[in-house]
């Protein structure tokens, strides 16, 4: 059996905004995340931030963690990953006072050594695992298939 897996990230510059606006957000779906899952890859990228001399990470379980949730279950739904209505992510988390904001996603890998080595191998990501952020949300979920997807906000604040 092939595990096809795709990452891809960005920045708030690089996506339009594809849907209306609405920066509402249920908090309750940040507790819909994978949490286990959520602190390996933390750690993992804690450990590598410390490595190069950067801040680690603190975990949201707020915000960040809820807009992470929604969009991963907008890519679900979709059925591919995506940074659609990026926008929306980083202006809601700049109006609760975010200065910067950053995000990655993935789909398709079953353990965090996996997912924080290819987003480390590929320069977008490792830009924004290495960036001026210090703290993180995540959105893991699994699809009906059982195939994980992931959304992991960095932000400033």
């Amino acid at each position: 059996m092939v595990l096809f897996a795709i990452v891809t990230s960005c920045s708030k510059d690089d996506v339009p905004t594809t849907e209306e606006a609405n920066y509402a957000i249920d908090l309750n779906l940040a507790q819909e995340t994978d949490w286990v899952f959520a602190d390996q890859i933390l750690d993992l990228i804690n450990q590598h931030r410390t490595s190069i001399g950067l801040e680690t990470l603190k975990r949201d379980r707020q915000y960040a963690s809820a807009y992470s949730v929604e969009h991963t279950k907008y890519m679900i739904n979709k059925e591919k990953i995506s940074h659609d209505n990026f926008n929306i992510r980083s202006k809601a988390l700049k109006d609760r006072g975010a200065e910067t904001v950053g995000e990655n996603v993935a789909y398709g890998f079953t353990n965090a050594e996996d997912l924080v080595n290819a987003w480390l191998n590929s320069p977008s990501h490792r830009n924004i695992i290495e960036g001026p952020y210090n703290y993180s949300g995540f959105g893991i979920l699994k699809n009906n298939k059982g195939q994980y997807y992931f959304t992991q906000l960095f932000y400033r604040k």
